[in-house]
């Protein structure tokens, strides 16, 4: 691997995470849309309509944590690209690289089954202090 492309192996590791946390949305989502006799069309002509107050909440957790995957961690993306194009994406930034996503997938597999909040947000803080010191780090290499 060319220097300082280390980093990149945690932005695809959580990509592909996103892709099994879709898997799994659907894979509850659809089964329970079904059970509960949600009728799509109606869901996109009517917004008022939400799946939260038709699904159980079990069930709508995935949902949610699939969003969630797809805001703070575009920050980490885009962070860990430009450590890699700068050439500083090994040794520490690719082990809290590393770290975030270990976070964040916690996070998700705590979100997805028992949501309990203090600790949801106990790993979305860990998370988020990774992802501070990426920034800071990239900040410190390119001004």
């Amino acid at each position: 691997m060319t220097v300082g492309m280390a980093i990149l192996q945690p932005v695809v590791a959580l990509a592909a995470w996103t892709m099994v946390m879709w898997f799994w949305l659907y894979g509850t989502r659809i089964p329970a849309m079904s059970a509960a006799k949600v009728d799509p069309e109606e869901l996109a002509e009517d917004p008022s309509i939400s799946l939260d107050n038709l699904l159980p909440p079990q069930v709508q957790w995935k949902a949610h944590n699939y969003n969630h995957l797809h805001e703070a961690p575009t920050v980490f993306y885009a962070v860990a690209i430009v450590l890699a194009i700068i050439g500083q994406g090994d040794g520490l930034n690719a082990q809290v690289g590393w770290a975030y996503v270990g976070f964040r997938v916690a996070h998700s597999l705590v979100q997805a089954t028992i949501n309990k909040l203090n600790l949801r947000f106990g790993l979305f803080a860990l998370s988020t202090f990774c992802l501070m010191f990426l920034v800071a780090r990239a900040a410190m290499a390119l001004f």
